[in-house]
C-alpha cells in the first residue's frame, strides 16, 4: 500500500455538514482575523525553571526573572517564542539572589524575594510590584498587549501602569524638558538635532530608564528595547503611564528602591559604571569647529599658558583631516603631526581629535579599501551598500553591531596612537545622513550574530561605535586609560565613554536646559556628561559666557566648543575683567580635582551618581519634586548656578542640615529658601557641614609638578559625618589591582571640641608626607590640638577667613581639636 491509499484508509467518511465547513483554497482570506491589538487573558499554565517563572494564557507566555532582591524582569513573548538572550546594555544577567519563593492563593501567583513581591493576577493577567510589606509600588493599568506588524515581521508590544496623584517621573536621558516627565510623552530615536529647542524630542541618546517617585518611595523601570520605543508620563491620561515599542521584546526590569539613589546604582549593576576616566580627562577643554592650521593651535595653546589660565586638551575638529576622510591628517594644515603633538605635549596638553563612522567612497582611500575588501560595511536588504552623504560626501559605513567590524575599526587609530593622539571624539554617530536624516530602516547589522535590521540596530549603533574605538585605544596605549567622547548612545554607553548634550544655542535658555540634561544624565546612568560652554551656535554675551563657565565647573565633563560661524570663544574672548571672573572658576576647577576625582571613584566603584539633583537628597519633600535649579556635585558641594540674565542674587534651597557659604564660611541652616549675593564674579557654593573636602594647589595642566603636602577644608560639624578620599595614578588601570588609596574620614563636634578620624585601605603610594588642614566654623577659640596623643606645637591663630591651618602626617589617625 502506498503513502496515499495509506493517508485515504486512514480517514473517516466527511459528513455533509463537515463538507460545507471546508475552506476551500480558491479562498483562502475567509476567516481570518483583522490586525487588532491583543491583550493578555487570563493565566492557564504555570511552569518554574530555576530563577524564571513561565505563565501563560494558551497563546502568549511571560517570563518572571529573578535578577537580584531588588530586581525583577518580566519578558513578553507575544506567541510564546522568546528570542534568544541578548543585550547590550546588559552584558551579564547573573543571577543575584539565593533565596526567593512561589506561592499561590485563590487570585494570584506571587513570586518574592526578601525585599520584594511581584503578583500575577489569575483573572486578568494584571502584574503588580509590591515591598515586602505588601504595599503596592508599581501595578498594571492594563494586561500587557501587542500587534502584530505585517510591514516588517514581529509585534508592536505595550506596557500600561497606573499613574496616582502625586506621581513624579524622572531620568529618561538627555530630554531637554522640564526635570520633572509627568504629564510628558518622549520617543527614543538617537537624532542629529542641530540646535535643538526646548521640549525637542528625540535628540542624540535613548536611555530608556526611568524613575518613579510616590508618597515618599521610589522604583524605577528599564525597558530594554532597542527599537523606537515611546513613553507616556500620565499625558494622554493622567491615570496611567505607558511605555511601547515598535518591535522587539516587551522585556523591562522592575527596580525597586525605596530610596532613588538605590534605584540607580543598582540599575547600575544591570549595565554597568563607567571606568575612572584619566586625571587629564576632567580638566578644562577648548574646543571649536575647527582650529587649524597649526598655528593656530600654537597660538591658543600659548595665550592660556601666557594668560596662566588651566587647561589640559584642545581639540581637532574634521579639518584636520585630508578631505574629511577619518584617520588621514591634512599635510597643508598641519604638515608634521607628531613634531606639533609632541610640542603641545611638552607644553602640558593633550590633542584630542574626531571620528565619524562615514567613510568616504574612494578606491585610493585604505580605510575604504580594507572596509570594502573585508565586507565591513552596512547593506540594504537587496545587498547593496548602504551610501549616504555626510561630511567627506558620498560614504559607506562600518557594520559596529559585528565584533570583526569592531575589532578592525580599533586597530584604524594605531597611527593616530603612535603620533601621539590621547583622546577620541565620535560624532555623527546616531547615524545621521545628511538629506535622509538616518539609515534607511531596510539596512541589516550583524547584531553580534543576533540579525536584525537598521530599525533594531539604529540605537545602538553609535554606542558600539565609541564601544569599538574605546576598545582599541585600550589595546594600543596598552595600561593607560582611554578617553572618548559619543554624541549618540544607548543605556550601557557608560562602560565605553563620556558624552556631551549636543549642538546646543547660546542662550540663556540653553544655559538652564544644560542643567537640567546633565542632572538628567546622571540619574539616567551616564555620569560623564557636560554641555558646549557658551553654546555651540549663536553668539553669547560676556555675561552669559562667564556664567556658563561657572557651571561648567561643576559638569562632571568641561568643555567649551563653537560652529566654525561663530566668533571665537576663549577665557579671554570678552575682555579683561571678564577673562579674570573665567579664570577665577577654572582654576576653582583646578583645585577641586581631588574631590572631583573621588566622586568619579565612588561613581565607578559604588555606583553612586555624581551629579545629584535636590529630589535625590531629599525626596520625602513634596515641594522638591519641581526643584531643578540646584544639585550636589558629589555628596558634599551644593552648587547654585546662575542661570538668569543681569541677576546679582540668587534664591536657592538648601536641603536639612547645616551648609557653609564656600566663599565667606558663613553657616546657613537648611530645610528652607534663602536669597543670597550672586554677583558676576561669585556663583552660590555650598559645603556640607562635617564635610573634608580635598584641595590642590593650583596647576597649569593636571600633573604640571608633584604636590609636596595634600590640602583638606574640614568644616565643623555638632553631628558625625563622614567623607571619602581617593587616590591613584591618576591615568593606568593599577586600581584594578588595588592599587590606589581610599581615605575615610570621620568627623564630629560639640560646643567646646571638634574630633577628625582617619582610616585608610588601599596600596598606593603619593610622594607627600603631610597635609595642611584648614578648620572651617569652629564654634570656640581652640587652645588645643592633639594628633595621635601629642600636643600640636603650631599656631592656632584663626587666618583672615575665620579658618585654622594645622599641619599633620598624612598617617595620622585621631586629631582632637579642643577649647
Amino acid at each position: 500500500m502506498n503513502e496515499e491509499e495509506k493517508f485515504l484508509s486512514s480517514n473517516i467518511e466527511l459528513s455533509v455538514a463537515d463538507l460545507e465547513d471546508i475552506q476551500h483554497l480558491n479562498n483562502p482570506i475567509v476567516g481570518i482575523q483583522p490586525i487588532v491589538k491583543k491583550y493578555l487573558d487570563a493565566i492557564k499554565e504555570v511552569r518554574q525553571e530555576a530563577n524564571k517563572f513561565y505563565f501563560s494564557d494558551g497563546t502568549s507566555t511571560v517570563q518572571i526573572r529573578i535578577v537580584s532582591d531588588e530586581i525583577i524582569r518580566v519578558k513578553l513573548a507575544p506567541n510564546s517564542v522568546f528570542l534568544e538572550e541578548f543585550s547590550y546594555a546588559v552584558p551579564s544577567l547573573e543571577q543575584k539572589v539565593a533565596v526567593f519563593t512561589f506561592t499561590e492563593t485563590e487570585t494570584h501567583y506571587q513570586v518574592a524575594t526578601n525585599t520584594v513581591q511581584c503578583l500575577i493576577s489569575k483573572a486578568d493577567f494584571f502584574i503588580s510590584f509590591a515591598d515586602n510589606q505588601g504595599n503596592i509600588t508599581n501595578q498594571d493599568y492594563q494586561a500587557m498587549h501587542f500587534e502584530e506588524n505585517t510591514a516588517f515581521g514581529g509585534y508592536y508590544v505595550y506596557c500600561t501602569k497606573k499613574c496616582t496623584t502625586g506621581e513624579s517621573f524622572f531620568g529618561l536621558g538627555d530630554k531637554p524638558t522640564d526635570f520633572n516627565l509627568r504629564g510628558k510623552r518622549f520617543h527614543n530615536w538617537n537624532t542629529d538635532t542641530y540646535s535643538f529647542s526646548k521640549h525637542q524630542d528625540p535628540l542624540y541618546r535613548s536611555i530608556p530608564f526611568y524613575l518613579s517617585l510616590k508618597e515618599g518611595n521610589a522604583y524605577g523601570i528599564f525597558f530594554d528595547n532597542t527599537y523606537k520605543t515611546h513613553f507616556d508620563f500620565a499625558h494622554e491620561d493622567q491615570n496611567k503611564t505607558s511605555f511601547w515599542a515598535d518591535g522587539g521584546e516587551l522585556q523591562y526590569y522592575y527596580i525597586h528602591g525605596p530610596h532613588m539613589m538605590d534605584v540607580v546604582k543598582r540599575y547600575h549593576t544591570l549595565t554597568g559604571t563607567h571606568k575612572l576616566p584619566p586625571m587629564w580627562a576632567l580638566g578644562y577643554h577648548q574646543c571649536r569647529w575647527s582650529y587649524y592650521p597649526e598655528s593656530k593651535l600654537h597660538d591658543l595653546a600659548k595665550n592660556f599658558r601666557d594668560r596662566k589660565i588651566p587647561c589640559d586638551a584642545l581639540y581637532l575638529d574634521i579639518d584636520y583631516m585630508d578631505g574629511y576622510r577619518c584617520f588621514t591628517w591634512n599635510k597643508r594644515y598641519f604638515p608634521n603631526p607628531k613634531k606639533m603633538i609632541k610640542e603641545l605635549s611638552d607644553d602640558g596638553f593633550k590633542t584630542v581629535v574626531i571620528i565619524d563612522p562615514g567613510i568616504k567612497v574612494d578606491e585610493n582611500y585604505w580605510v575604504f579599501k580594507e572596509g570594502k575588501d573585508n565586507k565591513y560595511f552596512c547593506r540594504r536588504s537587496d545587498d547593496y551598500f548602504m551610501e549616504g552623504h555626510v561630511w567627506p560626501g558620498r560614504c559607506q559605513f562600518p557594520d559596529f553591531t559585528n565584533p570583526e567590524v569592531r575589532k578592525w575599526w580599533g586597530t584604524l587609530f594605531k597611527e593616530l596612537v603612535e603620533v601621539g593622539v590621547a583622546g577620541v571624539w565620535n560624532d555623527m554617530n546616531e547615524p545621521a545622513v545628511f538629506g535622509a536624516g538616518t539609515f534607511p530602516d531596510d539596512v541589516r547589522h550583524d547584531y553580534d550574530g543576533y540579525r536584525g535590521s537598521h530599525r533594531k540596530a539604529h540605537n545602538v549603533y553609535g554606542m558600539q561605535m565609541v564601544r569599538a574605538t574605546y576598545d582599541g585605544l585600550k589595546l594600543l596605549q596598552k595600561n593607560k586609560r582611554p578617553f572618548t567622547i559619543t554624541r549618540a548612545g544607548y543605556s550601557g554607553l557608560q562602560r565605553y565613554s563620556c558624552v556631551w548634550t549636543g549642538d546646543n544655542v547660546a542662550t540663556w535658555e540653553h544655559l538652564k536646559l544644560g542643567s537640567l540634561q546633565m542632572q538628567r544624565l546622571s540619574v539616567s546612568g551616564i555620569p560623564f556628561a557636560g554641555t558646549d560652554i557658551g553654546g555651540f551656535s549663536g553668539e553669547p554675551t560676556g555675561e552669559l559666557f562667564t556664567r556658563w563657565i561657572q557651571l561648567g565647573v561643576f559638569s562632571p565633563f568641561m568643555r567649551a566648543h563653537s560652529a566654525g560661524d561663530t566668533a571665537e570663544r576663549e577665557p579671554w574672548s570678552f575682555g579683561a575683567e571678564l577673562e579674570a571672573i573665567n579664570k577665577k572658576f577654572i582654576e576653582l576647577r583646578y583645585r577641586l580635582l581631588p574631590y572631583i576625582y573621588a566622586a568619579f571613584w565612588e561613581h565607578h566603584k559604588y555606583g553612586f551618581p555624581i551629579l545629584r539633583p535636590v529630589i535625590m537628597l531629599e525626596q520625602d519633600n513634596a515641594s522638591n519634586h519641581y526643584r531643578e535649579d540646584e544639585f550636589t556635585f558629589g555628596d558634599k558641594i551644593l552648587v547654585c548656578p546662575v542661570l538668569d540674565e543681569g541677576a546679582t542674587t540668587r534664591k536657592l534651597y538648601l536641603p536639612a542640615g547645616t551648609w557653609y557659604n564656600y566663599w565667606t564660611h558663613e553657616a546657613m541652616e537648611g530645610a528652607q529658601e534663602h536669597t543670597v549675593a550672586a554677583p558676576l564674579d561669585s556663583m552660590p557654593i555650598f559645603v556640607k557641614a562635617g564635610s573634608v573636602i580635598p584641595e590642590s594647589p593650583v596647576m597649569q595642566h593636571v600633573n604640571e609638578f608633584e604636590a609636596d603636602e595634600l590640602l583638606f577644608q574640614i568644616y565643623y560639624s555638632n553631628y558625625e559625618v563622614n567623607s571619602f578620599h581617593y587616590e591613584d595614578h591618576g591615568d593606568t588601570f593599577a586600581y584594578e589591582q588595588d592599587i590606589y588609596l581610599e581615605k575615610k574620614f570621620v568627623v564630629n563636634g560639640d560646643k567646646t571640641s571638634m574630633t577628625i578620624k582617619q582610616s585608610i585601605e588601599g596600596l598606593f603610594t603619593p610622594r607627600y608626607e603631610t597635609y595642611e588642614l584648614k578648620l572651617i566654623g569652629l564654634p570656640f577659640t581652640p587652645t588645643k590640638v592633639i594628633i595621635d596623643g601629642k600636643d600640636y606645637a603650631g599656631s592656632l591663630a584663626f587666618d583672615d577667613l575665620k579658618r585654622v591651618v594645622i599641619t599633620s602626617s598624612k598617617h595620622f589617625k585621631l586629631i582632637q581639636v579642643v577649647s
